[in-house]
């Protein structure tokens, strides 16, 4: 009898790469994009990597950043999770978290507990210790990840919302420190705060007072002047000089200072034995700021040294600013509605805008807003939307001025020479998304636009990147309200009002994917940039009035990530052939256990054949280097790359992936790809 033969296994490589495809038909579509997917993204290298978390800020421990231990015990008394356990001798405390039949787990250790030490909570004895408190030792690597974040959830509840009522406004980083700005309780007033080490803080923003014939004697930094009729004093901290000199005698401006003693009134100001050095028309008024607004800011040093480094923000609803850190004071442009909404610094003028109208400050000096000292306006013709510098060479940078239907752009070096063309007529950027990322990229109605393409194809779809994304566009555009580039990932982030999210990621100039995200908190405001030591820091502003920051932690401020991805329908070649599908081994890497869920769909999901159901796949994943770890604190099987394998079981033309996951407590990982193993069949009747 002739022997039948043995039908072969295929094994091809299924790559993922190229982020979501909504429109593309199916029997087109790249296999290696996802055809639908949420919280995952496009990585560095292109593979599909689940969303990072954030964690709530206020300048206090991160939660991220807890570590717990393990501390062996005979338990003789009763205890609950949250007490503090203290040791008799050692009088170290910790904070119990988690316990068994023979331990304790504590977080917020302060001391080192001893061996054979009797453990209290508020003074009763509970336990004997049996060692010593072990850092990070727990049994397994599922378990290490359950108490990482069980020590996260402890200090997390420490964290508070910045002071006051309604979203945060604002929020920046400069020189080190956070800041946010927020109505107070009484939506009377926006209050700027600052993180500390025990929370968010306000800052004062001192007082401003108005003078006129400045003689030859100078005020300067440091002095205190004195009201010669009402004895009222106070000590400068800076002086804005608008015009005139103190050399001519005919010396105006403003004084800047922390606080004053007494009131001042209609009088002349002495400087020590200095007499009648200027005028003033009445008493110093407090520097507040009018509630309510969006905050967005630079950062420049006009002064030409880093130590006149100086934030400059602008609101809407009140002058600009200038704070360094310590002195705040407002830019008075001499506008009648002097409340600017947009800013920018190019070529070493402060721009600022104020309906369709652009303005600039003089050369090298924010608070210069005369034309004699070579501040100048621009028209834009229509309400601005936003600025974008626009690199180049030292002579060719230029300014994009954008309005909602139109591109502006400035060539130029000041004043002089100014060159305002128009880019595109007819297309122009939604407030608040405009970032530079290889090149400028901004939403408009057609979609996330290149200020190059705008250029090459005008308003057409052919302008448009997002167009793979076009249904999750056009469901979200009106409601846009925030955007960022994220450095490290050759990212542009786009956020909308609901807590939806867009992360476009870039290889060089490429878009090598884009795919929505969910956020359980809305992003209001954000800021993104480089810490003093390279490192990249996201903030972002809610409308719960906490302050976020990206990148960090895993999970999204304690509540579980909750993933998806859908691949699209591959056929390996073979469109019209029969596959019985065997097996599917997928490459995973990352740096922290995980566990998810690896199901399929095949014949494009129909319901006359079962679909694949969803398996559970254990992820132990971490990353130990020999020059950078902690005895009995990592774990020796762990690794930071691994195959998952899933059995597959039917006969279809095509089959689809599904992955997925929801999880608080485990770290990012990505998905390169999969090998499937199939045999072929008859070719479809």
């Amino acid at each position: 009898m002739k022997q039948l033969p043995i039908p072969s296994v295929t094994s091809r490589y299924w790559a993922f790469r190229g982020g979501l495809d909504q429109v593309s038909p199916s029997i087109s579509v790249s296999p290696s994009v996802c055809r639908a997917s949420s919280n995952v993204e496009v990585g560095p290298t292109g593979a599909l990597t689940t969303a990072k978390g954030y964690e709530r800020f206020d300048g206090r421990a991160k939660p991220s950043d807890a570590t717990y231990s393990i501390l062996s015990a005979t338990i003789t008394g009763s205890y609950s999770l949250g007490n503090t356990l203290t040791g008799a001798t050692s009088s170290a405390t910790g904070v119990i978290i988690a316990a068994t039949s023979n331990s304790f787990v504590l977080t917020k250790i302060a001391g080192t507990f001893q061996s054979g030490e009797s453990l209290t909570i508020g003074g009763s004895p509970v336990a004997t210790s049996t060692s010593t408190d072990q850092r990070g030792a727990a049994s397994t690597m599922a378990l290490n990840a359950t108490y990482q974040n069980l020590a996260a959830d402890k200090y997390r509840a420490d964290i508070a919302v910045v002071p006051g009522a309604g979203a945060v406004l604002g929020v920046w980083k400069f020189n080190g420190v956070s800041y946010a700005i927020r109505n107070n309780v009484g939506e009377t007033a926006a209050v700027l705060h600052k993180s500390t080490s025990s929370g968010w803080t306000a800052v004062a923003l001192g007082r401003e007072l108005a003078f006129t014939s400045g003689g030859t004697v100078q005020i300067s930094v440091g002095n205190t002047i004195t009201g010669a009729t009402s004895g009222a004093t106070a000590v400068i901290t800076k002086v804005i000089l608008t015009s005139g000199t103190w050399a001519g005698g005919d010396a105006a401006g403003r004084l800047i200072f922390a606080s004053q003693t007494g009131t001042f009134q209609s009088e002349n100001l002495n400087v020590g034995a200095s007499l009648n050095v200027a005028t003033i028309a009445g008493n110093s008024t407090a520097n507040t700021l009018a509630p309510s607004g969006r905050y967005e800011f630079v950062t420049h040093t006009f002064g030409g040294s880093a130590a006149t480094a100086a934030m400059y923000g602008v609101s809407g609803t009140h002058k600009a600013f200038e704070f360094d850190g310590t002195v705040f004071s407002f830019i008075h442009t001499g506008m009648t509605t002097d409340t600017p909404k947009h800013i920018a610094v190019h070529r070493k003028h402060l721009f600022l805008s104020f309906g369709a109208s652009v303005q600039h400050s003089g050369i090298g000096d924010p608070h210069a807003w005369s034309v004699v000292l070579g501040a100048a306006e621009l028209a834009a013709g229509e309400t601005v939307t936003g600025f974008l510098q626009q690199p180049g060479a030292q002579s060719s940078d230029s300014l994009a001025i954008f309005t909602r239907n139109t591109t502006l752009v400035l060539y130029g070096t000041s004043s002089s020479d100014w060159n305002l063309t128009t880019f595109n007529p007819e297309a122009g950027a939604i407030e608040w998304t405009m970032q530079y990322i290889y090149q400028g990229v901004y939403l408009d109605d057609r979609g996330i636009t290149p200020m190059s393409t705008s250029q090459s194809y005008g308003n057409f779809q052919s302008a448009d990147m997002s167009a793979n994304v076009r249904p999750f566009i056009e469901s979200v555009r009106a409601t846009a309200v925030a955007s960022c580039v994220v450095r490290e990932k050759n990212q542009y982030r786009i956020f909308f009002s609901g807590g939806a999210a867009l992360y476009v990621t870039f290889a060089g100039n490429k878009v090598a994917g884009l795919m929505p995200m969910s956020l359980s908190h809305p992003v209001a405001c954000i800021c993104s940039m480089e810490a003093g030591t390279g490192q990249e820091e996201i903030f972002f502003g809610s409308t719960d009035g906490y302050v976020y920051q990206m990148e960090s932690g895993t999970s999204q401020d304690g509540d579980p990530i909750d993933w998806y991805a859908e691949l699209a329908y591959n056929h390996f070649g073979s469109p019209r052939q029969l596959k019985t599908w065997r097996k599917a081994v997928v490459e995973v890497s990352g740096e922290g256990y995980a566990s998810f869920f690896i199901g399929y769909s095949m014949a494009y999901g129909s319901i006359d054949i079962p679909q694949g159901d969803a398996t559970a796949i254990l992820a132990p994943l971490s990353v130990s280097r020999w020059d950078d770890f902690t005895w009995d604190a990592f774990f020796w099987d762990g690794q930071s790359l691994m195959p998952a394998e899933r059995d597959l079981d039917g006969t279809s033309e095509n089959v689809s992936l599904v992955f997925s996951g929801s999880s608080d407590e485990y770290q990012s990982m990505t998905l390169n790809g999969a090998i499937v193993d199939f045999t072929s069949r008859r070719a479809l009747r």
